[in-house]
């Protein structure tokens, strides 16, 4: 056995061995040997014994290491996602667990790293449970005299700290803070990736500590107050040490990371520290500046990045990203914004410093055009000290309004001033500070004019635009500042003279050209959206609006020789897609000149990126505008539908372009004008219920159903004026659709937009439905008594709730009449469902319709007495034992039980439990509005006032007042038939308190009371009290 171990043993060694060999072919079966070796019970152990053994080679100790790593993760556990079969033997994990910890106080660092890691890869699955004893071995670790035994023992608990649950922070806590203390402040002894790795812990644990207590109000006190002092004042001092043997940037900026977490969390113990971290701080945030333009911006690069053992790059860069996020967390705690209010006018000018573009940045755009479009877009999701800024930038005007904008004016002044006189000297890198100011102008446009309308903000956007911006776009100065130069135009078109918006649309028109560099054109592109909107917005008899019609030709142009220049950028391509779009929409009659250059080109990159949802839409954007300019619409379709109908053949393989061609389709016959042509109705429309009705693929049933809804929706005449070659009407086809989408044996998918189909259908075509009209309201039953999905739910759902606004007493009579699948009537099993689920109905408009049928509902069942209502009970309240509300431990064995409550009864709780939804949204908002107008109130300020309908301090009365509607409907789907419904521009929380201020007084309420809750009677007080 012992011969067997040790062949065993050395074969593991040849092999990684033969790992190492520069010979492919042995390398090739060294790595064949290893999965040979992984599966056996000792390779692991003997991994370990290879890596701790201080007499072998270092190469093979690191590997050797590397690999035992990959064999943890790989089979530790059969819980991991890398697991791979087998898993390690009992007695095998023993041998590990007892070897390892040895490694810790290996002197190689790279060899103790790896082992650290490999620990906490243990510890993840097995500590405390399996390895209770691993604790208790770190802690002795770190309070040994071995450094390195500390600083193994540090990594392991830095990974370790992250695992933590709930219950084990209170015990772990107390043990390895006054540890983490010592080791960070003994700066002469540990290096400082150490003591950097001891500060993450403390910030881990104070993060979880502070979740925790939350909900524990006594653990932050029992926890973090006793060492939060001498922490403070350790993370406070050890800022104001320069780079050297004992500090650098890397571990300044996880102490400005634990700062923020304490400010977030702890401001009030954190207010006495203020003045002392701030200094610091800001040294570090101007040192860091004047280094970072140096090196970076005008450098081409900094020095030498260092990489930590965790492959993290430490650079100055990372402490400006520390340091804006300290100064964001000033900004949203509100016993700090007044620090950040008086330290404004500096700030924001470091904040543009460092807002230039970088030369590494230069390279690299110019390089690669499409990393340029992706992390100069608004929304993107890249990351830079760029980014940062401007991100910081925006946070600070939206929070301090005026004073920031005053003190952006200033920069703006400053900088530019600078920027002369380096351009003056001869410093070739000026035009990179008017790039930043313009971008800093840019992105903060709606709240400098804002102010400066205002008159709060004394800056000539103007003067700016015509002496510097202008000047600079007739210069010979760099690409990316021409790009800027048009882009920063184009967010102030109305503080330009009709002499200068000329000079920037010729500019524009010149960006576009095929010679010039591609930052250049890619921002010509970006700034016609602004120029565009803001002159075909002119009124009619404004001179301005004629400037713009000439050169549409040129825009058109170069938009579109852009795109065959970028045909392989799907970046870039969106980008000219979307502004080409605009252009269309600007002159009708100049649109239908160009419809035969732009719609070709928008065909062929419809099909060419039918894969591209964002290229998709764009394209769907373009073909709207031509549908809806009646000189264009029939042109288009000739050409589209054809394209769309080899799409749409059942017997061709399209599976993916159908559902894409079908929303197109649709596109198509919402836009364009009435009546519609026979492309759309002889041909395209029986191709759609063909294409629906044969296929089992969901995306193409639920956008095959939605294109015919819009059929239904834009001319229900011509579809039921419909008949094909077999006498079947258009009316049939469509109702044949819709039970097909409702058939209960298909999926639930093919049937989240059905409703809106039956309930279009029964609105636009009703009184010529007959007795379809009953067997689509059984389809829409039958499909909702199978149906889980919430979506689908509340897609049939909907359908009764139309009914309800529209034809109460039949849709009562109907579901009275029929029945459910419980033994009673439809009526019980549709209302049980509706009112189950209400509270987690979605979207606005939805919302609306349903919560205001169920009001419809009620006022009908009181004031009629409608048996057919008073009789169903429903699902109340949940009833909690005297113990308390249920804990996770208990579910298993005490089952959920609610109260019964009458129908009606259920509604009116629901209807109040939306208005207290609706309340608390308001008054938050209120409040927030509140804190912003008085930045340095102490947190107890605002107490409770219940009195007079005022909650909070908040009056119900001015909430609601104002007549905007809680959801923002831009953020909705723009759904044309939702807009034409009535229901959808009325305010919820306005009618809901109308509707139960007014029932409420009713003789008949009294017997709705005893059914209500706690939180819906403070409501109803609320409303009763104004």
């Amino acid at each position: 056995m012992a011969d067997a171990d040790n062949s065993l043993r050395q074969a593991l060694l040849d092999t990684v061995a033969g790992l190492m060999n520069p010979d492919q072919v042995v390398r090739k079966a060294a790595e064949e040997q290893v999965k040979a070796l992984e599966v056996t019970d000792e390779y692991g152990v003997y991994l370990c014994e290879l890596t701790l053994n201080p007499q072998g080679l270092l190469p093979v100790r690191q590997l050797a290491a590397v690999l035992l790593k990959q064999y943890i993760d790989a089979h530790w556990s059969q819980d991991t996602e890398k697991f791979r079969p087998p898993e390690v033997t009992s007695s095998a994990k023993n041998s590990i667990r007892q070897m390892l910890p040895l490694g810790l106080s290996e002197s190689i660092s790279k060899v103790r790293n790896t082992v650290a890691f490999s620990l906490a890869a243990i510890a993840h699955w097995d500590w405390p449970d399996h390895w209770p004893q691993l604790f208790d071995i770190l802690i002795q670790a770190i309070k040994g005299q071995d450094k390195f035994g500390v600083q193994g023992a540090v990594r392991v608990l830095k990974e370790l700290s992250r695992d933590l649950t709930d219950s084990q922070i209170p015990t772990v806590a107390p043990v390895i803070l006054p540890d983490i203390y010592r080791i960070f402040c003994e700066a002469d002894r540990y290096t400082i990736r150490t003591r950097s790795s001891a500060v993450e812990i403390f910030t881990t644990l104070t993060n979880m500590i502070c979740t925790i207590g939350e909900v524990n109000k006594g653990l932050q006190k029992s926890l973090l107050n006793p060492v939060l002092s001498t922490f403070s004042e350790a993370l406070v001092a050890s800022l104001s040490v320069p780079d050297s043997q004992t500090s650098d940037s890397g571990l300044k900026t996880e102490v400005l990371k634990a700062l923020t977490v304490l400010i977030k969390n702890v401001p009030k113990q954190m207010s006495d520290w203020l003045p002392q971290i701030l200094p610091p701080v800001w040294s570090t945030l101007t040192t860091s500046a004047e280094k970072y333009v140096r090196e970076v911006v005008n450098g081409g690069g900094g020095d030498d990045e260092v990489v930590d053992s965790d492959g993290e790059v430490i650079s100055f860069e990372t402490l400006v990203f520390a340091i804006f996020e300290f100064v964001h967390a000033l900004v949203e705690t509100k016993k700090f914004r007044g620090a950040v209010k008086s330290g404004l006018a500096d700030l924001m000018y470091y904040i543009v410093l460092y807002m230039q573009i970088t030369e590494e940045q230069c390279e690299k755009w110019i390089e690669n055009p499409d990393s340029f479009v992706e992390e100069e877009d608004e929304d993107t999701f890249a990351y830079s000290v760029r980014i940062s800024s401007q991100d910081l930038l925006i946070a600070l005007c939206a929070e301090f309004e005026e004073e920031s904008c005053i003190s952006l004016a200033q920069t703006i002044e400053r900088h530019v001033t600078e920027a002369g006189e380096r351009r003056a000297s001869g410093v070739e890198e000026w035009w990179k500070l008017h790039e930043a100011v313009m971008l800093a102008l840019g992105s903060v446009q709606e709240v400098i004019e804002t102010q400066i309308c205002a008159r709060k903000v004394n800056f000539d956007i103007g003067n700016f635009l015509t002496g510097v911006v202008l000047s600079d776009l007739n210069s010979p100065v760099h690409p990316f500042l021409l790009g800027r130069c048009l882009w920063v135009a184009s967010k102030f078109p109305s503080h330009l003279p009709q002499s200068a918006i000329t000079s920037f649309l010729e500019g524009t028109v010149r960006g576009l050209q095929e010679g010039q560099p591609h930052p250049v054109r890619i921002s010509a592109v970006r700034a016609i959206w602004g120029f565009c909107n803001h002159l075909r917005n002119q009124e009619a008899g404004d001179a301005s609006k004629s400037l713009l019609v000439p050169l549409l030709p040129a825009l058109v142009n170069g938009l579109v020789n852009m795109c065959a220049n970028f045909s392989q950028s799907s970046e870039i391509l969106g980008l000219i897609m979307e502004n080409l779009a605009v252009v269309l929409d600007c002159d009708p009659k100049f649109t239908a000149s160009q419809e035969s250059k732009v719609a070709p080109l928008a065909i062929a990159i419809f099909l060419k990126y039918s894969s591209d949802p964002v290229i998709t839409s764009l394209s769907q954007d373009i073909f709207k505008i031509l549908s809806e300019n009646p000189d264009c619409a029939v042109p288009l379709q000739t050409r589209l539908i054809p394209a769309l109908l080899s799409i749409l053949n059942p017997q061709e393989p399209f599976s993916g372009l159908k559902s894409d061609a079908l929303d197109v389709l649709a596109t198509i016959v919402r836009s364009s004008p009435l009546p519609l042509s026979d492309h759309l109705m002889q041909v395209a429309f029986p191709a759609t219920v063909e294409v629906t009705l044969s296929t089992d693929d969901n995306a193409v049933l639920q956008s095959g159903g939605e294109c015919l809804r819009a059929y239904i929706s834009k001319s229900p005449d011509q579809i039921c004026g419909f008949t094909d070659p077999g006498g079947k009407t258009g009316l049939q086809h469509i109702v044949n659709v819709a039970g097909h989408l409702l058939n209960p044996a298909a999926s639930e998918s093919s049937a989240t937009f059905v409703g809106r189909l039956v309930t279009s259908l029964i609105q636009k075509t009703g009184d010529r439905l007959g007795e379809n009209l009953d067997l689509l309201l059984k389809a829409v039953l039958s499909k909702l008594q199978r149906a889980e999905t919430l979506s689908v739910v509340q897609s049939l759902i909907l359908v009764y709730a139309q009914l309800v606004h529209s034809q109460l007493d039949a849709v009562l009579t109907f579901l009275s009449s029929v029945p459910g699948p419980t033994g009673n009537s439809a009526l019980h099993f549709v209302m049980s469902e509706w009112v189950s689920k209400q509270h987690l109905f979605y979207g606005s408009y939805e919302t609306k319709v349903s919560l205001m049928a169920l009001g419809k509902l009620l006022q009908y069942g009181v004031n009629n007495n409608d048996d057919r209502l008073n009789e169903i009970t429903v699902r109340g309240d949940e009833v909690f034992s005297e113990g308390g509300p249920r804990t996770r431990s208990s579910q298993a064995t005490r089952p959920v039980q609610y109260t019964s409550v009458p129908l009606l009864a259920k509604i009116s709780k629901l209807l109040l439990l939306e208005m207290g939804t609706q309340l608390e949204m308001a008054e938050e908002s209120e409040e927030e509005e509140e804190e912003s107008d008085d930045e340095l109130s102490q947190d107890g300020d605002s107490g409770l006032n219940t009195s007079g309908g005022v909650r909070n301090g908040v009056n119900l009365s001015d909430l609601l007042a104002s007549g905007a509607e809680l959801v923002d409907l831009e953020d909705e789907e723009e759904d044309q038939d939702y807009k034409l419904d009535p229901i959808y521009s009325i305010d919820l929380k306005k009618y809901l308190f109308s509707f139960l201020r007014e029932f409420s007084q009713q003789p008949c309420f009294q017997h709705f009371i005893p059914h209500l809750n706690q939180a819906e009677k403070r409501t109803l007080h609320q409303i009763q009290a104004v």
